[in-house]
């Protein structure tokens, strides 16, 4: 006599196994941030490694390397890393966070331990301009690599955390290479240790990265989560599908008016970034009198606040703003414009305390929306399938602008002060703020139908 099941039963065994899948997926995609964000912090191992070997090299006799051959050879590395934002971006919506990344990964490995064995300055500039160029096969892939796992009205918080990579990575970089060029007392291994960091990282990528969740046999995350699935439009409003194949989702994405308006944005905000990053230490001596030790301490505040600045911008796109990244945007550009108007009132007085404490406040109102507009908003308005895509593009617009925040103070601050260098960029911030303000409540199209 056969025996059948009671319709409870059968709807507790699919309860069942739905929650079973849900939990699998749930281990799996905090697996996919770790990973990923281990991957993006690496390559700050070898990003920073020529940057903390400029002094052993300058000191080293056997070299005749000079300190305007290196700044030739660092912009060698800004101009790759620019066009390696485009090239990868789309190259990994074609081929694949995966592939990507593990390439470029072991470039810059190899190019790193050439120019440990380098020394003359045409070689280091021709290997620093390929490390510029793998490095750039970082940011984008992985971005579009987490919006597989996270959904929609979770990402502002995600990424608000995941974005902390470069901060870290960058600490962390820098204090490795110096610690490895001092203990071996040679600047060779400022490159060569950070190589074999960057090593062992690849390998831990190659073992737990996965692209999408259907590479481990799980269904989308629109599915576990009951997310809504964004489409990608053309500059003409037609919709782009999955079926229409990588290529039209790129074409897509570099003539969507959003993700240009968004890349355009973002040229004028990582000027004042790179800007504080490069000059800040000569700035606060410049107006202190402070050695390099406190220079560079009461500049490191503005990094400081980068992190809080981000995760707590997600949080409020996620939370009040329900999954619209402008607003927090918008208001964050408003307020840090006022500040950098108001920086030279403020340090008149020679306070430290009060250096550091609005470079802080200028970190915190920075990096919320710098991370809203380079991760979430790429993949919000790129879609998972044209992410990466979108992420090179607005990176790598931004990273042409970042060009005039290593150029200008120097030049500027020279004959004008450095008040004038920060009503420039008060002027940008507040440009940006007006070119994303018609787009308030912008969200991408499948949120408003």
């Amino acid at each position: 006599m056969k025996s059948t099941s009671s319709p409870d039963n059968s709807e507790s065994k699919a309860g069942s196994i739905k929650s079973a899948i849900k939990s699998k997926f749930q281990r799996k995609r905090w697996i996919i941030f770790a990973i990923t964000y281990l991957a993006y912090a690496g390559f700050y191992l070898t990003r920073k490694s020529f940057p903390v070997a400029k002094v052993g090299i300058l000191a080293d006799p056997s070299i005749d390397i000079g300190k305007g051959a290196m700044g030739l050879i660092d912009s060698f590395y800004g101009i790759a890393y620019a066009l390696g934002q485009f090239i990868w971006g789309m190259s990994a919506d074609k081929f694949g966070t995966r592939k990507v990344v593990l390439f470029g990964m072991m470039g810059s490995i190899i190019v790193a331990i050439l120019m440990g064995l380098s020394s003359t300055a045409i070689l280091f500039g021709f290997l620093f301009f390929f490390q510029g160029l793998f490095q750039g096969s970082g940011w984008a892939p992985l971005t579009k690599n987490v919006s597989y796992w996270f959904a929609i009205k979770e990402r502002g918080r995600v990424y608000g955390i995941w974005s902390s990579n470069y901060a870290v990575g960058g600490v962390i970089g820098a204090a490795f290479a110096g610690y490895m060029a001092q203990r071996f007392t040679d600047w060779r291994y400022a490159f060569y240790a950070p190589a074999l960091g960057l090593l062992i990282v690849w390998i831990l990528f190659l073992i737990f990265q996965k692209n999408k969740p259907k590479d481990v046999d799980l269904p989308p995350v629109e599915e576990i989560y009951g997310d809504k699935k964004p489409i990608l439009k053309t500059q003409d409003d037609e919709k782009v599908t999955e079926n229409e194949g990588v290529g039209s989702t790129i074409r897509a994405v570099i003539r969507n008016p959003m993700i240009l308006r968004l890349g355009l944005v973002y040229f004028f905000l990582k000027p004042v970034r790179y800007a504080i990053l490069f000059w800040g230490p000569v700035l606060i001596h410049e107006k202190l009198g402070t050695n390099i030790a406190g220079s560079a301490g009461i500049s490191v505040m503005f990094e400081v606040a980068g992190p809080l600045g981000v995760f707590f911008a997600g949080y409020a796109s996620d939370k009040f703003f329900n999954t619209r990244r402008m607003p927090m945007c918008v208001i964050s550009f408003f307020l840090l414009s006022g500040v950098l108007f108001m920086f030279n009132i403020v340090t008149k007085s020679n306070s430290m305390v009060l250096m550091g404490g609005i470079l802080f406040v200028i970190g915190f109102l920075l990096y919320g929306p710098d991370a809203l507009i380079s991760s979430v908003s790429a993949v919000d308005f790129g879609t998972k399938e044209g992410a990466s895509s979108a992420a090179g593009v607005i990176n790598g617009m931004g990273s042409t602008g970042q060009v005039l925040g290593m150029s200008l103070p120097g030049v500027i601050s020279a004959h004008y002060g450095w008040g004038t260098v920060f009503y420039i960029f008060s002027g940008f911030i507040l440009l940006a703020a007006l070119i994303l303000l018609p787009k308030w409540n912008a969200v991408p199209p499948e949120n408003n139908e």
